[in-house]
Order: C-alpha cells, then structure tokens, then sequence
C-alpha cells in the first residue's frame, strides 16, 4: 500500500510543529501526541499509540495496536511496538520535564496511566497550537478538499432532489442520501473536534423540526430519532407537499471535509417571506466572502457583516429563539470544525490557503431553516468558492 503522506512531507510538518512550539512554549521538554486525526496529519496511520517529540530533536512512535498496519501505511521512522506504556522506559528518560499534551482530547484517566511510569514537571496545552499548524492546508490537502468539494456539489444538485419523495420519513432520507454519497466517495464520516459530538452525516430537517434545538453548536436545528440519539433525523416526521427541507452536511474525500447547505421546498413554491429569508442570508455571505483575504481580521469581517442586518434576519439569525451561535464561519479540513473562526473574538489574521466553511442561516417560525454553507479557500486574490458557490431555494416537484 502506498503511504498517503510521504516521508518529507511528514517531517516538514513535524520540523514545522517544532518551530511554532520554540517559539509558543520555550521551555517545553517533550510532546505527547494521542489524538489519532493529528497521528495521521504527521505521521499517514492512525493507531493506537504515542507519538512522542524531545526538544533534543529525536522522536518516536509507540504503537500497540495495530504496529503491523502502521509500518505499511506510514514512512515514519522509528515505529516501536508496545504492549504498555511500561515499554517506553527502554528509550525514554522517567523524567519527561514539562510536557505538550493534547489537553482537550486526552482524557484525565489516560494521562494518570502515563505518569505511573513517567513524571512531568508541568502540562502544557497543545490543541490550538496544531490546530493553527493545520488551519494552513498544503497542496495536497488542498487537492483533497477540491475533489470533495466538487462531489458535494454535484450530490447537493442532483442526489439530494432525486431522493426526496413524499412519505419519507427524515431517516428514510438520511439513510438513502448517506448510501448515495458513499456510492460517490464520501469517506463515511464527519469528524469534529469538539468534545462528544456525534453526526454521522450532518443535520437536516423536514419544515419545523430544522428548528428543534440541539446540543451542536451550530444555527441549524434536528430533532433526531430520540433524546439519546439526537440525529439522524425524526423516523416520525413525514414528508409532505409545502415541506420546506434543510440538508446541512459533511462530504469527505480521503480524510479532508466540504462542508455545503442547501434548502429545498417540496412539491410548492417557498413562501415570499422564506425566499427574502433565504436571499437576505446569501447577501450576509456575499459580504463575509468579500472581506476574505491574507491579512484580513476574522473579528473585523464578523463585526462588518452583522452590523446593519435587514429586518428579515432581525429575530433567529443564526439560531432560532436562544439557540443562536456567535460566528459566521469556521474552518474544514481533518475536521469539520477547525481554526479559522469568523467571529467577533477572533483576531487572528486569515493567511493563503486556508479553508473556511461560511454559513449564515436563519430560522422562520412554522417554516424552518434557511440560509446557505458553502466552502472556500483563502487565495492571494481572494476567496475561491469549491462547493458550487450559493444558491436560492431550489424547488423540487412531487
């Protein structure tokens, strides 16, 4: 099998991780790298183990399992088989100094698992500072999420309105659309970095229940199949003429996401005051994207765009009732949810080749959901949409 990251791409990105942390922490020892998507960024696998960093320069990965597929899938060097982490004494010293650790992924129970072998003079959080690494994508994740992107569209086009039928229950069409993508491609998952979410798709909702609140920290809605399974769609909600459908969801090529929106009205014409909605939503993001450049401020492009909103968007923009989010944009790669934000605390500044996923939306009571979500890349010129760019309510006939 032919590794997806190359030997020098692997060690420019570590060699880069090195060189942001010199200057982040100084006086950091030792880097403690569990989370399995950043494994994969530096290394090509994802396995069980440790990929350790010393500020002397040397570097390992402990694996337990599965040591044999990740000496077929990555060129890094060395790959050590563990069965304990009693097994790392052999080529590191007991005394770690102070340690970067990912502090929002790795459980309290498993670092305690560690420091039964291991002491550390001091905890240094490491999530943002690779979260910053990976905001700026390399040509290749580029090329992955171009591709990606392209397929999005395509199913958001014409997947989406072939499968709707009156009858279907919102699982019925999430178990149809997640077959479909498969067919065309998509990875099979949407991963997030926050902490418990689970989606397997994305969110999406027949009229009101796009307005159900939910623990996702987005400005959709969903009510799901129950309180324990909060997705996958309502097998009780039906779909009928007049149904107004939010499809917000996560494509995948070879790891790297697209993150697209689209609304449709089901067997009738959208309502005049859904259409201004939905129109008034692509102005918002036709403004942030006019604002995206190497250099800009995300804070500055958030404060702009939502400065002098038209009546249309003046009650549930971006949430419905107290369900409302505070950004306009995040960034899409490894995970759906990454740096960069466009919101109003986040000051700093966008640099070329970052990916950023813009999505302002709006609930209308009785009704639901809409807005757009479209994907776009920061060039020197600009931003460059990779998901078809947006569109109005697209009415499909029963």
């Amino acid at each position: 099998m032919k590794p997806y990251i190359n030997r020098l791409l692997s060690e420019n990105r570590l060699a880069e991780l090195r060189r942001i942390l010199s200057g982040v922490y100084p006086e950091y020892d030792t880097v403690l790298i569990i989370g399995r998507v950043n494994q994969y960024y530096y290394t090509g696998t994802m396995q069980d183990g440790i990929l350790v960093l010393r500020k002397d320069g040397s570097m390992f990965f402990f694996v337990r399992k599965s040591y044999e597929r990740a000496k077929i899938e990555s060129p890094f060097e060395p790959i050590i088989r563990i069965s304990t982490y009693r097994d790392i004494l052999a080529f590191l010293p007991e005394d770690l100094g102070k340690v970067c650790v990912e502090t929002e992924a790795v459980p309290v129970a498993m670092l305690d698992r560690i420091r039964k072998y291991f002491r550390m003079d001091g905890i240094l959080p490491l999530d943002r500072v690779i979260a910053t690494q990976r905001a700026v994508k390399g040509s290749e994740e580029l090329g992955m999420i171009h591709e990606s992107g392209r397929r999005h569209a395509d199913i958001m086009e014409h997947t989406v309105p072939a499968i709707l039928r009156e009858g279907m229950s919102e699982t019925d069409f999430a178990a149809e659309l997640y077959a479909e993508m498969i067919k065309k491609g998509h990875h099979g998952v949407s991963r997030f970095s926050m902490f418990q979410m689970e989606i397997i798709i994305g969110q999406f909702g027949f009229g009101e229940t796009s307005l159900y609140p939910t623990n996702f920290d987005g400005p959709g809605g969903m009510k799901g199949m129950s309180p324990v399974v909060p997705i996958l769609g309502d097998r009780e909600r039906i779909l009928k003429k007049g149904d107004m459908v939010f499809v917000d969801v996560g494509f995948g090529y070879m790891g790297y996401h697209s993150d697209k929106t689209q609304v449709y009205s089901f067997g009738a014409e959208p309502s005049d005051l859904a259409v201004r909605t939905h129109r008034a939503c692509i102005d918002v993001m036709n403004q942030v994207v006019s604002g995206i450049r190497p250099g800009a401020i995300p804070a500055d492009i958030y404060i702009s765009s939502t400065a002098n909103l038209p009546e249309e968007l003046s009650e549930h923009f971006m949430g419905y009732n107290g369900e409302k989010v505070k950004f306009l944009g995040h960034g899409v790669g490894l995970f759906v949810d990454e740096l960069p934000i466009i919101a109003g605390g986040y000051k700093e500044p966008l640099r070329e080749n970052m990916v950023i996923a813009i999505e302002p939306k709006c609930g209308i009571e009785g009704v639901g959901t809409v807005g757009v979500e479209e994907t776009y890349v920061v060039t020197k010129n600009g931003a460059e949409c990779l998901t078809g760019g947006p569109k109005d309510i697209v009415t499909v006939w029963a």
